[in-house]
């Protein structure tokens, strides 16, 4: 019993010991905190609108059937080159077909009954210059000429009409290119109006955005763009826009605008998805900061400084942004270090140890 006597006091003193020691260790580790910090430096601020759309190509027309018959034979399909002015799809056509070899006949016809007569008048002129012939015999002449040439006329007229409607019996590429559709084949009947083809000329892409209407103000042509395609995300095109279409769309409250890439872009296609950075500011050496620095309480803005190794709550005047970063007009100075991305636990006046450093303009 008196050995236990002597014992507890040690034990008693040790746990107490131990207790102080780690509430001083929960203490202190409270207060501190690890941070990563960015240091904030002056740079250049680009301001840009964001966009998203498809690639179109500057050429592309879609054919629509003229003629209503059903198909003799397919010039092209899908996938192939075609050139200016190639049939890709023919119709059976023996009646405008047999219409045109007959007004050609009438024509050649009435062409021929022309000629005697201007020869006709020819020699009646010579003869009524010899007194050969009377005035009336000239007149007669030239009136049949005449009457032979207007007719002549009216059936070249014809023969025209005739072949331009055997011409709608076939489709024809309007410029070389690509045939991104082609809809029919070789015996199917196709009504006059049915879109059958798809011509795209591939030497010529533009970019098609849609601008937030919020936006469209600050857009002008010639503005310098980048263009990121999902199908290549690793990739970046520069462009700048072509045209700027004056209209809103009441739903979704966006216009287009169109971008022109600076330089030939090969392996894209029409229809790609793109997304667009259009810039319309840039401001060199400014004062700028993560805008994941930043935080807001009661319409003020604030980071967490990192000050002689403790978090200080410094407010802040901001200025112009872009997608990453924010120009600070007051609150801070080139150098100093602010905590990368705030927390809820920090506190001001806490212990901070910094982890990471970094430019704030990486």
């Amino acid at each position: 019993m008196q050995t236990l006597q002597k014992i507890l006091p040690k034990y008693t003193i040790a746990l107490s010991l131990i207790f102080l020691v780690t509430v001083f260790y929960l203490f202190t580790r409270g207060n501190t905190v690890d941070v990563d910090a960015v240091t904030v430096s002056d740079a250049e601020l680009v301001q840009a609108v964001y966009a998203t759309g498809f690639i179109e190509a500057d050429n592309a027309a879609s054919l629509s059937a003229e003629f209503s018959g059903t198909v003799r034979s397919v010039g092209a399909r899908e996938g192939d080159r075609v050139s200016a002015g190639q049939m890709i799809i023919v119709f059976e056509s023996d009646q405008p077909e047999l219409a045109v070899r007959e007004s050609r006949a009438a024509y050649d016809e009435q062409s021929a009954l022309f000629s005697q007569r201007q020869l006709r008048y020819g020699r009646i002129r010579n003869l009524y210059a010899e007194g050969a012939v009377s005035r009336q015999d000239l007149d007669d002449a030239e009136k049949n000429m005449r009457q032979a040439g207007e007719l002549l006329e009216q059936k070249r007229i014809r023969m025209k009409i005739q072949e331009d409607e055997l011409k709608k019996a076939a489709v024809r590429a309007p410029f070389a290119g690509i045939l991104a559709l082609q809809s029919v084949k070789t015996g199917d009947y196709v009504s006059a109006g049915s879109v059958v083809a798809r011509v795209i000329d591939t030497t010529g892409y533009a970019v098609n955005v849609e601008v937030d209407e919020l936006d469209v103000p600050r857009i002008r042509k010639g503005q310098k763009a980048v263009v990121v395609l999902d199908a290549m995300p690793e990739k970046r095109y520069e462009a700048s826009v072509s045209r700027v279409v004056p209209q809103t769309d009441t739903v979704t409250k966006t216009s287009r605008v169109y971008l022109r890439f600076l330089t030939p872009v090969s392996r894209i296609q029409a229809g790609m998805t793109a997304t667009a950075n259009i810039v319309y500011n840039v401001k060199s050496g400014s004062l700028l900061v993560r805008k994941s620095s930043v935080f807001e309480e009661n319409h003020v803005s604030y980071v967490w400084k990192v000050e002689d190794g403790k978090l200080r709550k410094q407010p802040l005047k901001t200025g112009a942004g872009d997608l990453a970063f924010v120009e600070v007009l007051d609150g801070l100075r080139k150098g100093d270090q602010v905590v990368g991305v705030p927390e809820e636990r920090f506190r001001d006046g806490m212990d901070a140890r910094v982890q990471k450093k970094s430019m704030s303009h990486q």
